[in-house]
């Protein structure tokens, strides 16, 4: 029988001292707990990285790695991007500084990874919980309005076709295979490293959905990546802002994609997925700047918006809708 695998937490930390104490805590409790924890401070000029010490210190069989500030702000991916880089173990666990892990979390999902040799990403849903830890009564996929197609897709591993949509691989709920990070960063141009991670994760067959909520996923109004509440005022700000240089930016960051896929000689089926994102992206960046001229260009591609555009058809609207 083999060893079971050692665990890495990578820990990203900017001035998170109202609530690092209680994230740590429920790391270093679990059953078994992770080997090492590794903390990126992005320049926190509170209290942060002494109130980790501290409590790191009451647990001395785990090592504490801490990666003080480079200087200049790295941002949320690039100083996630650290923290995995210097993580050590066979998995590594994601962490936001200001979560709550839920007993038997850590046991949970290297059991997945023992089951499976094929899984290199793992991400699960979470309970929304406001600044003081109070349930908000939704989960988290819930509120990402995930449908029960893309969640039977990401269960079953067909989760590629999902991820090309948007994103739901929430960074603070995912685990993976130290190889998948040597094989992916750096984390391309225009991502943020967890949906960069699960998208390389999903090409190569990789990535599953545990649907369990095995968290406590902070809402406070500091949080540095979050989950805004998706109601009709939002989605009709959405569509009526100006368009800026959004489609420019998402066929760029596509094509960062595709070459990384290409470089790491993807399934053909994969690569075909991500050209045919990328020639809906370069086409949306085309659309005349007047309303009316676009009506024609948007609605040829009614089928690629079901199928490439995180909204479908509320993203028709917002294409047809939105300021020059």
């Amino acid at each position: 029988m083999s060893a079971a695998p050692v665990v890495s937490v990578a820990l990203a930390t900017y001035n998170g001292g109202r609530f690092v104490d209680e994230q740590v805590r429920s790391i270093l409790e679990q059953d078994p707990p992770p080997a090492e924890i590794v903390v990126a401070d992005d320049g926190s000029t509170d209290d942060t990285v002494a109130i980790v010490r501290r409590v790191a210190a009451e647990h001395p069989g785990v090592r504490l790695k801490v990666l003080e500030s480079v200087g200049a702000s790295l941002g949320v991916a690039g100083n996630f991007a650290r923290a995995i880089a210097a993580a050590s173990g066979d998995l590594v666990a994601l962490s936001d500084q200001d979560d709550r892990w839920h007993e038997g979390r850590l046991a949970a999902l290297i059991g997945r990874f023992v089951s499976d040799e094929t899984l290199t990403l793992v991400h699960h849903d979470a309970v929304l919980v406001d600044g003081a830890g109070a349930p908000l009564g939704q989960r988290l996929l819930d509120w990402l309005r995930a449908s029960a197609s893309e969640r039977s897709s990401l269960v079953a591993g067909n989760a590629l076709p999902v991820y090309l949509r948007r994103n739901l691989a929430t960074g603070a709920t995912v685990v993976f295979r130290r190889e998948l990070a040597e094989r992916a960063l750096p984390v391309g141009a225009g991502w943020i490293h967890d949906e960069w991670l699960a998208m390389i994760a999903a090409a190569f067959g990789g990535a599953r959905l545990d649907e369990r909520a095995l968290i406590d996923y902070r809402q406070h109004g500091g949080n540095q990546i979050g989950v805004a509440k998706p109601t009709p005022a939002h989605l009709v700000r959405r569509m009526l802002e100006p368009r800026g240089d959004r489609y420019e930016w998402l066929a760029a960051r596509t094509e960062a994609l595709l070459e990384k896929l290409q470089a790491l000689d993807a399934p053909a089926d994969a690569l075909t997925l991500v050209r045919a994102k990328l020639e809906f992206e370069q086409s949306r960046a085309r659309y005349p700047r007047r309303r009316l001229a676009r009506l024609g260009p948007v609605l040829a591609q009614r089928k690629s918006y079901r199928e490439l555009s995180s909204q479908g058809g509320l993203d028709i609207l917002r294409d047809l809708l939105h300021g020059a």
